[in-house]
């Protein structure tokens, strides 16, 4: 990547694509002991934090997203393009990609 992000609001995705930041384990039990990274179990729930236009189908018409900003979604344990900004860690997915809306 010949850019270096400075921010991850810089990134906007394109077409159907989907950038979401996945959810982090708790490192501490319900007994409040505290779990070693190693340990921990990295989670397939995700944060959208933001979303493309849509993709077009083929009369020309924007397909609209099953997912909006903000939303919890499951994510695949594999695939999508990793992202890393500083510290932090983010993934790009195809709409059809994700899995399931998480509803609260």
């Amino acid at each position: 990547m010949s850019a270096i992000l400075k921010n991850i609001k810089a990134l906007a995705p394109l077409l159907d694509r989907v950038l979401v930041q996945r959810v982090k384990a708790e490192s501490k039990t319900a007994g409040g002991i505290f779990l070693p990274d190693s340990a921990v179990k990295e989670l397939n729930e995700a944060k959208v934090l933001a979303v493309g236009p849509g993709a077009w189908d083929r009369d020309g018409k924007r397909m609209a997203m099953s997912v909006a900003a903000g939303d919890k979604v499951l994510i695949p344990q594999y695939g999508g393009s990793p992202i890393k900004v500083g510290e932090d860690e983010y993934s790009i997915f195809r709409d059809h990609e994700l899995l399931a809306k998480i509803k609260e």
